[in-house]
């Protein structure tokens, strides 16, 4: 007989992929106890009811429950105090799947050790979120490019004229990070005819990229873009990387979009731009403090789509995540790379 591997899933999923998890090997002991589990508000909740709360009789069957994983699917609450404790928790834990494209920043805030950090192996699911998000961006730079603002402004004023509108087609894109994300956003801004100019730490080609460039050359691409898109996650190399510099050098004419993470932006220097028209507008997923302040002057801009970070929540996300996560069970158990690894060193 050999030893199964128990596999805890801390996150409500639906029976049918907990069932693929299942078939991925014999060798896993699938754990799912969906009555300990916070149930979800909407699809693919990953935190589940604020207000739901366990009795002391299922918090220590829970506690129970995560002491014996080998590997885990998400943390509770997706809470870095969380996967502090589910870590200390279960001293055989070796591989957590986490449910957050940005999940770097997650263990990051944990405070684990230097020794808990090289005992587990933690993956983000970077990629599953590339198509909500890359449709959000073209949502974005369409709805001001098309004029939005003032339609709802004429549509509250009853005014009725007519007056040209500008394309999409022929202006260039500036994609600031072009992985899975980025690739996406430019394959579907090359279908509205754009040209797609794209800044990776490692500049190498990338499907539907025309060009590719290394980020110190963001102000200077910054200055020549119609519309800039942003899908980084927030690291050390790229926090404020869009500074006030790279915004005072936009066209008056330019969008910005955000997808990444808003500390990327420097958003006062945003706001001011933003407020003075000397950019046209921005539509915005992500801001610097989250949920955005109620004093927020982005709230009451006419020229900023406001998301309160859902840009990348879809129906599908569960199965994408579990998808991912199966081809990673089986690469783990064949002592391979996974995929969306996080390192350690850089928390991405």
């Amino acid at each position: 007989m050999v030893d199964r591997i128990p596999l805890v899933i801390t996150s409500y999923l639906e029976a049918e992929l907990v069932d693929r998890l299942r078939a991925v090997d014999d060798r896993l002991d699938v754990r799912f106890e969906p009555e300990l589990l916070p149930p979800p508000t909407f699809p693919s909740d990953h935190r589940g009811d604020p207000l739901w709360s366990r009795t002391p009789e299922q918090e220590q069957r829970f506690a129970d429950l995560i002491a014996g994983a080998e590997i885990m699917f998400g943390f509770p609450r997706e809470d870095p105090a969380q996967l502090a404790w589910a870590v200390r928790r279960a001293p055989n834990l070796r591989y957590v799947q986490c449910t957050f494209a940005g999940a770097g920043q997650q263990v990051r805030a944990a405070g684990l050790t230097a020794d808990e950090l090289s005992r587990i192996l933690f993956a983000s699911s970077v990629g599953v979120h590339a198509t909500p998000l890359a449709e959000w961006s073209l949502f974005g730079l369409l709805a001001l490019r098309k004029g939005l603002p003032r339609l709802r402004a004429d549509a509250r004023e009853r005014r009725w004229d007519h007056y040209p509108v500008p394309e999409l087609r022929g202006e260039t894109l500036l994609v600031v990070g072009t992985g899975e994300i980025g690739a996406e956003v430019a394959r579907l801004a090359s279908a509205f005819g754009m040209r797609v100019v794209g800044i990776k730490r490692s500049p190498e080609p990338v499907p539907f990229v025309d060009e590719v460039y290394p980020p110190d050359r963001l102000d200077e691409l910054a200055a020549t873009a119609d519309a800039v898109v942003l899908t980084l996650p927030l690291t050390d190399e790229t926090a404020g990387l869009v500074s006030r510099r790279t915004i005072e050098a936009l066209k008056p004419t330019a969008i910005l979009v955000n997808v990444g993470r808003g500390p990327v932006v420097d958003e006062d220097a945003l706001v001011e731009a933003l407020r003075s028209k000397r950019i046209l507008g921005a539509a915005l997923d992500v801001f610097a403090t989250e949920p955005l302040p109620a004093d927020s002057p982005l709230w009451e801009l006419e020229n900023v789509i406001v998301s309160p970070h859902t840009a990348a929540l879809s129906i599908h996300e569960n199965a994408r995540i579990v998808e991912l996560f199966c081809e990673n069970l089986r690469r783990f158990l064949a002592g391979e790379e996974l995929l969306s690894r996080i390192r350690t060193d850089l928390f991405y």
